[in-house]
Parts: C-alpha cells; structure tokens; sequence
C-alpha cells in the first residue's frame, strides 16, 4: 500500500471525528493506527476512552487540558507541541503503523508552536507506505499542495453561536 497524505481542514466541526472515524475503518481492516494528538489532553475528550479500548489503536496526546493562548501561547504549549513533532518524526518514519493521523497538528502550526519547516521535512520524510492524515482550522498552501487529499469542513450553522456549550460524548 502506497501511503498518501490528507487533510481535513476547515472551520467547520467534525475534522477530528472524520479522522476517528477513518482510524475505526483502518482498525475494521486489520491496520495499525496512531493518533497523535496536539494541543489536546487526551482524557479530556470521549474519543480517547473509545479507541484505549481498541488493541490496533494507539493515541499519545500532547497538551494541556487548558485552552491555549493564540495571542501569547505558553512555553509549555510550545514545549509540548515540538515533543510531539518529534515522536510523530519517529514514528512516521517506520512502518509500525500503517495510519498516523496528526490530530490538531494544523492548529499547532497555526499557533505557531511549531515551525512550518518542521512539518513540511516531517511530510516529506515519512515512510512511502504509512498514510498520514492532519486535522485542524487554516492549513497553509504549502501543506496543501503536498497533499493527495483534501476535505475542507465549513461551518454553516453551531450551536456555540446559538449559546450552547461542549456537551460530553458529542463535542468533548
């Protein structure tokens, strides 16, 4: 299998689930799966409960449970995001795991806790047979145009707009 790269990107909801969502159809098939996932503590959300209990998933999280600063981002945030550019550079670079999906990782660069270059050499020399897929808002051109797939998710209509907040076992 010939491992290629998409993005789900967009500010729309859903980019996280759609890659869940491949990840469960990746497990169904017998492949092995990370998801590594940025700015995000991982028991935080109902998807980390969910995939522990699948054996041919793993998720390694690498965040705060805290929102993280866009304006003035803490050197803990950034402190954590280039640790998980750094396992994610490992683990794309063999062929444990036939998925790794590189959750948030568009809104860490967006952050700007990441470099660019960082995520582009990380993109370029990934293991040609394990499929990578990255999540989250404003995916610059460069990323793109790397990219075999692209799904861009568009709001229309949230309930955040409506005064709903996260609710357990649906947004978080």
């Amino acid at each position: 299998m010939t491992g290629l790269i998409q993005i789900y990107t967009g500010n729309g909801k859903g980019k996280t689930t759609a890659a869940f969502g491949l990840a469960m159809r990746a497990s169904g098939r017998g492949l092995k799966v990370m998801i590594i996932q940025f700015m995000k503590q991982g028991n935080a959300y109902g998807e980390y409960f969910s995939v522990e209990k699948i054996d041919n998933i793993e998720i390694k999280s690498f965040g705060r449970p805290t929102f993280v600063s866009y304006e003035n981002p803490e050197n803990i945030d950034v402190d954590l995001a280039v640790q998980g550019l750094e396992f994610a550079k490992k683990v794309l670079a063999g062929t444990q795991y036939d998925l790794v999906i590189l959750d948030e990782v568009l809104v860490a660069l967006m952050f700007k806790l990441i470099p660019l270059n960082s995520l582009i050499e990380l993109l370029k020399n990934k293991h040609e047979k394990v499929e990578v897929v990255l999540t989250g808002r404003g995916a610059p051109k460069t990323i793109i145009d790397m990219a075999d797939l692209v799904s861009e998710i568009r709001e229309i209509k949230h309930p955040y707009t409506q005064g709903i907040h996260s609710r357990k076992g649906i947004d978080l």
